[in-house]
């Protein structure tokens, strides 16, 4: 057989043009024999190097080429082998080699036939180029065009070439046009006028000066405008354009690229936004209030007009969180914000100060008023105060719970008690405060004739020396079976004497105490004088059970019971007739700790109530867990409770939720006999009022009883 190779080779080589030449080409170069099997008669050293194989083995192993093919390739070019084989034609092929080593060598392969004088097939003569380096280029090529194709689709951008003349006719424009606005290439190059009439109405006019002043004057320009998209979104554009000269040296194309900016524009818009607004509420915020409180009060004396300041403050907010969560606080504020804008005018500028307060801008106002006598101003701002408060009054809903809100508002006026904006915030900041202290949901007219009570230095002395002095009184209210007029006990209050006659308000100095520290000191000196007045009132045969209030500073007192306890018995007085009360917003400040604090005091043996229930927002689930004997409903719901269906309602469920739980209610602030019988019809077993008795002192308590055997009548006469 190798001779037979080595004849035939010696027969054909001639054929080929120089051996030295033929081992120097880059390529393997190979000469197979023009029969069935295809024998390989010549294969050029280069074979080892390109495919790692041998001449030898080449020579001797022909089925070792077919073995050689890429799987992916192999049916493909042993088909164009046959077919070349059978035909005669030139085989020509480019396909995929693996090497023993693993390698994969790309192969370009082109074969020929080559024929004797008669025509008869003699041999294929072909050459093996390795193109790997140039295959992988170019499929790096193709990746990099892959790439840059999707970036340029992906690119929010618009290239277009128009005609620089008055026409404005495009004559070409990309295909991202169509995604971005909606409209195919050739629609918009057909249309000459379709570019001017997509313009925002507002940029029009000056989009198409820019346009034509660039065009005209030959150089590169750019702007900024909004497009209308065929869907009705508006589009914002910068516009790069240059102006290319024709062959005459005059303006001939205006190439463009129309990069979409609409992100970054809202964006702005957006920061520019949050700047000036609150982001919850999206309600102007404090700065812009400032920038607008300083316009206002320019315009103001320039034209002899008046400002006012409303600062809303929301009375006990930290419980909605506290109970609901925060998310149920910010549903709140944003609901809130809606309100204080339907209750204001459209003049009026309602903003967030931050946390739960708000600000409310009167401007503009005319100081005299035809329908009233006194400053305009001030009656204006009275009267949003007013309606402030009235839309507070439905409940709020959220996560499923019905919320009553109340708000504190301090006003102030200028120029009648401010002239800055300072002084403005200053003053209406401290009329709220004034306003929270005077109860839930009161609003405060600053003045400038007045010194507020917490900022004067004279109140917080006599303060502190009533406290050394323990110049103190308590009031009792007597607690009445609504059944039958029987007064059951009293509750005690405490007083301050002025020197010159006269109480000073328990709302003046009770907050001015809490924030001094007293509290607790004025606190012991009640304990003590229940206990001394019980042992008082026992030998005049008076026995009567005595409740008080906690301030949430001496709920929070280290031993509170084993205190109160040891006080009490100091006194002879049974902790068991002692009703302690806190009222619900203390009650779900902590929760968790409260309820550890109350369970001492009632396994002591201490009758405890919730105060103002009602007005808090308490968690049912919690309230039934909690050793609570007496639910005192808030004097707000007993109000005309007889003709307000709402009250009506509320104050029912209440007395039901109170027996459910194996409680008592106790009505507050009944004032007319119509309250008296409805709360009676309705099985409310307790309650207190001036229909019965005002707060007196002890010795009018004992001449009472004294009177009447505990039977308290209307107005405190007895029966």
């Amino acid at each position: 057989m190798t001779s037979d190779r080595n004849h035939l080779l010696e027969e054909h080589l001639p054929e080929l043009t120089g051996t030295a030449l033929v081992e120097h080409l880059p390529g393997i170069v190979y000469v197979d024999a023009a029969d069935d099997v295809q024998t390989n008669l010549y294969t050029s050293p280069q074979v080892e190097a390109i495919l790692g194989v041998p001449p030898e083995r080449w020579r001797s192993d022909r089925e070792g080429w077919a073995s050689m093919v890429h799987p992916d390739d192999r049916e493909r070019v042993l088909a164009e082998s046959r077919r070349a084989q059978e035909t005669g034609e030139p085989f020509v092929s480019e396909y995929r080699l693996v090497r023993p080593d693993g390698r994969i060598v790309w192969i370009r392969d082109h074969a020929v036939l080559m024929r004797d004088d008669r025509g008869r097939p003699r041999c294929w003569q072909g050459v093996m180029f390795d193109v790997t380096d140039l295959k992988e280029t170019e499929q790096r090529l193709h990746e990099a065009e892959q790439r840059y194709r999707a970036l340029v689709e992906d690119l929010p951008a618009i290239v277009y070439v128009d005609l620089a003349d008055e026409s404005m006719a495009t004559i070409f424009v990309s295909p991202q046009i169509e995604r971005i606005l909606g409209v195919t290439p050739q629609e918009y190059i057909d249309d000459p006028d379709l570019w001017a009439r997509m313009l925002h109405p507002d940029d029009r006019e000056r989009a198409l000066q820019t346009y034509v002043r660039g065009r005209e004057a030959g150089r590169p320009f750019s702007y900024e405008y909004r497009l209308i998209a065929r869907d009705g979104r508006v589009v914002w554009f910068r516009d790069s354009a240059v102006v290319l000269p024709g062959s005459d040296g005059r303006p001939g194309l205006i190439q463009g690229v129309m990069l979409d900016i609409t992100e970054r524009k809202e964006a702005e818009e957006q920061a520019a936004f949050l700047a000036y607004h609150d982001s919850l509420t999206e309600l102007p915020n404090k700065a812009m209030f400032d920038d607008l409180l300083e316009r206002a009060l320019a315009r103001a004396r320039r034209h002899d007009l008046g400002v006012a300041v409303l600062y809303v403050d929301l009375d006990n907010f930290k419980l909605v969180n506290d109970s609901l969560g925060h998310e149920a606080g910010d549903a709140l504020l944003v609901q809130l914000a809606d309100r204080l804008q339907e209750a204001t005018r459209e003049t009026d500028l309602v903003a967030r100060q931050g946390g739960d307060e708000f600000l409310l801008l009167l401007a503009d106002l005319e100081r005299s008023s035809p329908l009233a006598e006194g400053d305009g101003a001030t009656i204006v701002a009275g009267s949003v105060a007013d309606r402030v408060q009235r839309a507070l009054e439905a409940p709020f809903l959220i996560d499923g719970h019905e919320l009553y809100v109340t708000a504190s508002i301090g006003i102030s006026v200028f120029p009648n008690d401010a002239q800055d904006a300072a002084s403005l915030l200053k003053n209406a900041d401290t009329a709220a405060y004034r306003a929270k202290r005077a109860g839930p949901g009161a609003y405060v007219l600053h003045r400038a004739d007045e010194q507020d009570a917490l900022t004067k230095l004279s109140l917080s002395t006599r303060l502190r020396k009533a406290v050394e002095q323990r110049a103190w009184m308590l009031h009792y209210q007597p607690i009445v079976d609504l059944a039958d007029g029987r007064m059951v006990g009293v509750e005690a209050l405490i007083r301050w004497p002025e020197p010159g006659g006269g109480l000073v308000p328990p709302g003046e100095f009770i907050p001015l105490a809490e924030e001094m520290g007293l509290i607790e000191a004025i606190g012991d000196w009640v304990v003590e004088e229940i206990s001394r007045q019980d042992a008082s009132w026992r030998d005049e045969g008076l026995t009567l059970d005595v409740g008080f209030n906690l301030s949430p500073r001496q709920l929070w007192q280290e031993d509170l019971a084993e205190r109160l306890v040891t006080t009490l018995r100091a006194g002879g007085m049974d902790p068991s007739r002692v009703t302690v009360e806190i009222t619900e917003s203390t009650a779900m400040t902590d929760p968790d700790r409260t309820l550890e604090i109350l369970r001492d005091l009632h396994g002591r043996g201490f009758r405890l109530a919730i105060d103002d229930f009602g007005t808090g927002y308490s968690s049912l689930a919690r309230l039934r867990h909690m050793p609570v004997d007496v639910l005192k409903i808030d004097r707000a719901f007993i109000r005309e409770v007889h003709t307000d269906r709402q009250s009506a309602s509320m104050v029912s469920a209440i007395i039901a939720l109170a027996q459910n739980l194996g409680m008592q209610a106790l009505a507050e602030g009944i004032e007319t006999l119509e309250e008296w019988r409805f709360l009676a019809d309705r099985g409310c077993p307790l309650g207190q009022g001036y229909v019965f008795s005002r707060p007196v002192p002890a010795h009018e308590i004992l001449a009472l009883v004294r009177r009447s055997g505990m039977r308290v009548l209307p107005g405190g006469l007895a029966g």
